[in-house]
């Protein structure tokens, strides 16, 4: 499998395991564990395609990997065209109740196959010319007719956002007036404009004057442009949007009153998707149990916790992949090996020795680091994924690969310091640094 990857995808992997981070590409060369998922997810995925929607709620504890299944999903749907967005639920920069923050954060991190964040402008010029195309192909209009071609891309326009112009009007209102600027060469007056329909805040007046739109983006209007959004992207060629919506546990932490907008915010999105407001939308959500079970979270919404509610009292291994809900184990010390393995073969396939890779970080030393550094931190495995990752990228292969004489089992000592770890994981590690040698 190594063999084929480049080396380009090769180095964002393992460059981003030695900061210690979750990859923001190549997930599926390491993916361990979701296979259980694969089918399900593939075909929410195809029913996307097809106009549909769809939403699962990811729950997890701390280290499970939630965030690494969300951007594995989201290689997913681009791959089939569909454009992702990873939002952290925030109470400062990204409060749930606040659904126009939620869109404006959405259009910051949009990103397609071909674009990276944020994909707006590209998606919107690439629709203003996939209309022009269709209008052309009608052989009604002269190419060379600047002015027809330009009122009947209008008229196109206001067929495709029909529905959204009637509870949205200001939406198609802007895509107008950035039309418009973009053919009078008035660059501020477009870029103000993307910057409008992108819900962002201070937009020059002057701006808006010239869109005939007013004020803000504002809460309600967030979802009529939401929509439009959707309709933009299915038209360009981008058959659906999947959004993510991360750490929502964040919701049991703030202010009582604050925290039953955002699960009231929530609720009211996912009563929208039901009754088919937004084709193409997947959302996906992910939280730790508590968010889910517990009276701080989704249970203190009844109406909530009821389009939530999933059985996981039978054993994990026969979870329904299709609920709504989708359970994350974690890790256990053998899967953690699987997972070390999988690393040590991605990065031999480039390494300048790789024998010496396959001699001195052989299956067993591996299974060995796993349980020092597992032992590092309390024994919660479920914490050592990322510790242990950035431990066996940095420190062994890659001295291994660079020093002939390095031979982890004799020149490693493995320390875990309370400076390297997260808050969580310093709760689950001991409060002075450990040596841990290996047999």
């Amino acid at each position: 499998m190594t063999a084929a990857v480049s080396a380009a995808r090769r180095r964002e992997v393992l460059d981003a395991l030695r900061r210690g981070t979750v990859p923001q590409q190549g997930l599926d060369l390491f993916a361990v564990g979701l296979d259980r998922f694969t089918n399900a997810l593939d075909d929410d995925i195809a029913s996307i395609t097809r106009g549909g929607s769809a939403f699962h709620a990811v729950r997890g504890e701390y280290g499970s990997g939630k965030t690494f299944f969300a951007r594995w999903l989201a290689e997913r749907a681009k791959r089939a065209g569909l454009a992702t967005a990873e939002i952290q639920v925030s109470e400062t920069e990204t409060p749930l109740h606040r659904l126009e923050t939620v869109y404006r954060r959405l259009t910051e991190r949009l990103t397609t196959a071909t674009h990276q964040p944020s994909a707006l402008r590209p998606i919107i010029d690439a629709w203003f010319y996939t209309l022009e195309e269709e209008v052309l192909d009608t052989e009604t209009v002269d190419e060379d007719d600047e002015t027809a071609l330009a009122a009947a891309v209008n008229t196109l326009m206001e067929q495709r956002l029909a529905g959204v112009a009637r509870t949205t009007p200001a939406f198609a209102a802007a895509l107008r007036g950035y039309r418009k600027a973009q053919r009078e060469g008035d660059a501020a007056t477009a870029e103000a404009l993307i910057a409008w329909l992108g819900g962002q805040p201070s937009v020059a007046a002057s701006a808006r004057r010239a869109a005939g739109v007013r004020g803000e983006l504002d809460h309600f209007a967030a979802l009529g442009f939401l929509q439009g959004l959707l309709t933009v992207l299915r038209d360009c060629g981008h058959p659906g949007l999947l959004l993510v919506l991360d750490e929502t546990e964040t919701l049991q932490r703030v202010r009582s009153d604050v925290r039953e907008k955002g699960l009231n915010a929530l609720r009211q999105l996912l009563d929208e998707i039901d009754s088919g407001r937004f084709p193409g939308l997947f959302l996906l959500i992910t939280g730790t149990p508590a968010f889910y079970d517990g009276q701080q979270g989704a249970q203190r919404l009844p109406p909530l916790a009821q389009r939530l509610a999933t059985d996981f009292t039978t054993d994990a291994r026969f979870d329904n992949p299709r609920a709504v809900q989708l359970r994350l184990t974690g890790f256990d010390l053998e899967r953690l090996g699987e997972l070390g393995r999988t690393v040590r073969d991605l990065y031999a396939g480039a390494a300048r020795a790789p024998e010496r890779i396959a001699a001195r970080v052989d299956d067993g030393f591996i299974a060995e680091l796993a349980a020092a550094v597992t032992g590092g931190l309390g024994g919660q495995v479920g914490v050592a994924p990322r510790v242990f990752l950035r431990k066996l990228v940095q420190d062994v292969l890659d001295r291994v690969d660079e020093f002939a004489e390095f031979d982890p089992r004799v020149h490693y000592p493995v320390t875990v310091s309370a400076s390297e770890l997260t808050e969580a994981e310093r709760n689950a590690a001991s409060a002075e640094d450990i040596d841990l040698d290996l047999p």
